[in-house]
């Protein structure tokens, strides 16, 4: 009797659905979120760093601060600012959490903090208007224009890995609740994105050539309108662990 009871309790657990609570990394707020699978993450996350990144949008400046090179020295150029923009991210995603743990920063508030961030990077692309978080000032492309290499500045800071792209790493880092496989799956979808970047590089030309400035922009819109929803998610994710909103 006792041992068809339990039975049944196991039964019924196995037929709710796959959602799993999480918490952020220690020394973070001792908030439990309810997160769905894997594959939900990994969306999720390629999603976020793709338009953060913005492989498209980096394409025609590229070709722009590239525009006295021959074709060989823009090569090596693009795949020394993506080796060098991936070092600075993989070294921020974990490195990033233990250092904000000493710093003694909340995870809600870099969450809300992060969150604003983001929706100020996404008004800029909504609007097609330059950003100092993914893009250089006109100062400093006058003075990348200067250099013959400009794979460390200013192709792989900012324009890879900006102040946007480490936030979102950051972020994304707090959502896998310290879990190997989520870790391992943010990581893989990072180097999946800038492998993006990098075939958005050698291909600059076409690219740029093929979308024009209004599909550009075209895209930037869109991709700007869907990372605005992305913020406010991270926003209210912060409120919710910080106790200022209650989740339903």
């Amino acid at each position: 009797m006792y041992g068809r009871a339990e039975q049944d309790a196991r039964e019924a657990g196995a037929a709710r659905p796959a959602f799993r609570a999480t918490t952020p990394w220690r020394g973070g707020e001792p908030v439990v979120r309810l997160e769905k699978g894997v594959p939900d993450y990994v969306v999720n996350a390629f999603i976020t760093l793709f338009i953060v990144i913005d492989p498209i949008g980096v394409a025609p400046v590229f070709v722009g601060l590239t525009a006295r090179s021959d074709s060989a020295h823009r090569v090596r150029m693009a795949w020394r600012g993506v080796l060098l923009a991936a070092l600075i991210l993989y070294a921020f995603a974990l490195g990033g959490p233990p250092l904000l743990v000493r710093l003694e920063v909340s995870l809600a508030a870099f969450r809300i903090a992060g969150g604003l961030l983001l929706f100020l990077l996404a008004v800029d692309m909504i609007l097609v208007r330059p950003s100092g978080l993914r893009a250089t000032t006109g100062e400093e492309t006058r003075e990348a224009m200067d250099f013959e290499d400009i794979s460390v500045f200013p192709l792989a800071i900012p324009l890879i890995a900006g102040p946007g792209a480490l936030t979102s790493l950051v972020l994304l880092m707090g959502r896998t609740g310290g879990e190997p496989v989520r870790i391992a799956w943010l990581l893989a979808v990072l180097a999946a994105v800038l492998v993006c970047s990098l075939l958005a590089l050698l291909f600059a030309t076409r690219l740029s050539a093929w979308l024009g400035t209004t599909g550009t922009n075209v895209v930037a819109r869109v991709l700007g309108i869907v990372l605005a929803a992305l913020a406010v998610q991270y926003v209210l994710d912060g409120l919710q662990a910080a106790g200022i909103v209650l989740g339903s």
